[in-house]
């Protein structure tokens, strides 16, 4: 029974270390990503590509209503995967992180920079009493000096930097998928194929125009863009993916 006692009190203290070094809090926050759909970047020589998996579970929803690709700034995106109130959380700290950069120094923020601020801002919540940590992890893509960065912020405060990655339901899937068809001298085009085709493999029925968010932020504008359904389908049918028309 004390052995019980003592597992439950590592559990449920987000500032208690188990004795072999564990946080179970934000192991079990990793969990909770886990249960969102994908989401999914990849960065070309000539952007920043973020797809995610909007599909919803009643026609009654409004599709625009599920919210996992959001703009930043004029050259960042970011893309979500998680507790989505817990998202927003971030992303509201993110824009304001971006406003009082603009302000105080009269320039964009960076990719890398903001994304430190973020995973500042998460650690924090990992060794405070009385709160939990963000059951949320957000891919960054953006440019910096006129190169594309992309970047990963996990539940426990740490960012990493990709070439391609998945965040969300299926991304063990999804990385091996991209570990094997990744390549340094992809273009933009090649880098929504890609986004795209990884999204395919992992949809019990193929991948549905309607139900995938997609942004790019290229280097040549440093705008960041969200795609219309239209385009997407189109991009779908060139990619030769997606389910059996009936």
């Amino acid at each position: 029974m004390q052995g019980n006692a003592q597992q439950q009190a590592y559990d449920r203290g987000i500032t208690i270390f188990s004795p072999d070094g564990r946080l179970y809090q934000v192991e079990y926050a990793r969990e909770a990503v886990k249960r969102g759909t994908a989401s999914v970047g990849v960065r070309t020589e000539d952007g920043v590509v973020l797809a995610a998996d909007t599909r919803v579970r009643s026609p009654l929803l409004e599709r625009e209503s599920v919210e996992k690709l959001h703009k930043i700034d004029d050259h960042i995106g970011i893309a979500s995967a998680g507790h989505v109130a817990d998202a927003r959380q971030l992303i509201d700290f993110a824009r304001r992180q971006a406003q009082v950069n603009q302000l105080r120094y009269g320039e964009p923020i960076g990719v890398e920079s903001l994304t430190k601020g973020i995973t500042d801002q998460i650690q924090q919540y990992t060794q405070t009493g009385g709160a939990r940590p963000f059951g949320v992890a957000l891919i960054v893509g953006g440019i910096e000096n006129g190169e594309p960065r992309l970047f990963e912020t996990d539940p426990s405060g740490t960012p990493y930097e990709w070439q391609a990655l998945a965040v969300g339901g299926n991304r063990e899937d999804l990385i091996d998928f991209f570990e094997a068809e990744y390549r340094d001298d992809l273009d933009l085009d090649g880098g929504i194929d890609l986004a795209l085709r990884g999204l395919d493999t992992v949809g019990d029925e193929g991948i549905d125009p309607e139900g995938v968010a997609l942004g790019t932020i290229d280097v040549e504008t440093e705008q960041y863009r969200r795609h219309e359904t239209e385009e997407i389908k189109q991009y779908v049918e060139e990619a030769d993916i997606g389910g059996d028309e009936e």
